[in-house]
């Protein structure tokens, strides 16, 4: 607070102190009024004019009932309605002093209240000048009392001392006053900070892509972030119980309490994934808690075969460039050879060396084809007329009669990718389909639907499907289950889904037989509406 009054609209809490205030001005005058009006000139009240003091008593509780009305309605300001109620009570206890004897009444004490009470409520310097108004009040009072009552003039010791107290107080309030306003300020700042550091604690978890529990001492949960949630697959409210939610992890979180250390540092958790435990207390030891941290396996080395094959592409990239060259020259000389007359025995020989050739030459397209992920050119199309096209142009590549690729659920939907890559990715899906399916009418089947905003793409044959040891590492590079496959196909298709915002994945063959890919296209703006679910 500054030294001056408070000029803009005041806090509540002054409002409700200066209310307090008054409710004590208003038990006052009203102790007067009964003391005087029940027990009359028996008391000292009033010894030297009992009359004015019962009026002045009258008058003071009147003004203080009054008071409560500009009070109530907040209106004069503030710092006018204090000044106002500080100066009523230098006036009215004046009055009841010189009615009750002057300084030998010691009414003048009960200033102190009031201008301790103005010190603490006003908060500033002010105080210094309610003070100065009652020592001015006193000597006025008791030099009236020496000119036309006969006081001792030897009290004005005893005036002189009223009102260094009253400075005293006024100084002690306004130096208390401003105490509580620096530590009020201070607990606001440091609840602010707090208030952030809460906030940004909470962004910070929720973006981990770690899990985390937070676990007082008794194994309540405290916090969990969404990573967590997902990898244990449930999302077990605050305040609930770790052993309960999660035996297995509490487990672990027991045995580390005791020991200071985990049975084991990767733990299978109840749905199957593989997380790395790590706990760290909360203080110097677990006696307050601790944070667990789960780190998702699968993640770890999915992030670690990125690097690797990061590196890998940039080293069989520049490869690539050198093989081909070579390459081409055996193809060429192969096929020159050829044409010349030989025995059977040499033409197979020259064809087994022609038909490597080319599977060579396939690897290193593949390859080549890596470095085309970065070089994404997403544009907005129309699925339906996209894939339309891609059907006629797949059944005259691939010779099938009509009927055998099927559309179903097709439907006037926009997404955003890459339309070279688009149709690279259907391809290799259709002819790994066409390749395992029974290549009948419907054996292939295309499936476009849109779920929350986002169209999806499911490539469906009827073939035997893919077993359940082979799941997990469909996109890895260079696996593959067939003889002359090079095990790049998916993993260039989930890479340029990737690169085009998209998702592909593995989801079995659902109602059917058979295998399914499901391309999970990035939200549209035009396809954030409700739509149907097609199956």
């Amino acid at each position: 607070m500054t030294d001056k009054f408070i000029a803009e609209p005041s806090p509540v809490d002054f409002w409700r102190s200066l209310r307090y205030f008054n409710l004590y001005r208003l038990a006052l005058a009203s102790l007067f009024v009964f003391l005087v009006g029940t027990f009359g000139t028996s008391l000292p009240l009033g010894a030297r004019n009992w009359t004015v003091f019962f009026v002045a008593s009258l008058v003071y509780a009147a003004v203080v009932t009054l008071s409560f009305i500009p009070l109530r309605l907040r209106w004069p300001r503030f710092d006018w309605q204090l000044a106002s109620q500080v100066g009523g009570d230098i006036v009215g206890l004046s009055v009841l002093s010189h009615a009750s004897g002057g300084i030998q009444s010691n009414i003048g004490l009960l200033l102190l209240v009031s201008l301790a009470a103005a010190g603490m409520i006003s908060r500033g310097k002010i105080t210094l000048l309610f003070a100065a108004l009652a020592s001015i009040a006193a000597l006025l009072e008791h030099s009236y009392d020496v000119l036309y009552d006969d006081a001792v003039v030897a009290q004005y010791v005893q005036v002189g001392l009223l009102c260094v107290s009253y400075f005293a107080v006024a100084w002690l309030a306004h130096t208390l006053a401003k105490y509580a306003v620096d530590s009020q300020q201070l607990a606001q700042r440091r609840g602010h900070d707090l208030a952030s550091l809460s906030e940004a604690n909470s962004l910070v978890m929720r973006d981990m892509q770690d899990g985390v529990l937070v676990v007082d001492e008794q194994g309540v949960i405290m916090q969990m972030n969404p990573s967590a949630a997902r990898m244990l697959r449930s999302s077990a409210v605050s305040g609930s119980s770790l052993a309960e939610n999660f035996p297995l992890l509490f487990g672990q979180y027991a045995l580390w309490k005791r020991t200071g250390t985990a049975s084991r540092d990767t733990l299978q958790l109840d749905v199957g994934v593989q997380a790395r435990l790590r706990f760290v207390a909360v203080e110097r030891d677990a006696a307050h808690g601790a944070v667990i941290f789960l780190e998702d396996m699968q993640r770890v080395r999915a992030e670690a075969q990125q690097i690797k094959l990061a590196a890998l592409g940039r080293l069989t990239a520049s490869i690539a460039h050198e093989v081909r060259n070579p390459l081409s020259a055996i193809s060429y000389a192969t096929e020159l050879m050829q044409e010349e007359q030989g025995d059977a025995k040499q033409q197979r020989l020259l064809q087994i060396v022609l038909d490597n050739t080319q599977r060579i030459n396939r690897i290193v397209q593949d390859v080549m084809q890596l470095n085309r992920r970065d070089r994404a050119q997403p544009e907005v199309f129309e699925l339906d007329a996209m894939l339309h096209t891609f059907v006629e142009e797949f059944n005259l590549a691939e010779r099938l009669e009509p009927g055998v690729v099927t559309l179903v659920g097709v439907r006037e939907a926009e997404v955003s990718f890459d339309r070279g890559h688009l149709r690279q990715v259907l391809w290799n899906l259709c002819r790994n389909a066409l390749r395992y399916g029974r290549k009948l009418p419907g054996s292939l089947a295309l499936t476009m639907s849109a779920v929350e905003g986002r169209v999806r793409l499911d490539v469906q044959d009827d073939g035997p499907g893919i077993s359940a040891e082979y799941q997990g590492r469909l996109f890895e590079p260079f696996f593959t289950t067939a003889a002359d496959g090079t095990g790049l196909g998916l993993y260039i298709a989930k890479e340029l889904c990737e690169a085009n915002g998209a998702l592909l994945e593995y989801h079995g063959g659902g109602r059917r037989v058979g295998a399914r890919f499901r391309i999970m296209f990035a939200e549209s703006p035009d396809n954030s509406g409700e739509h149907e679910h097609v199956e």
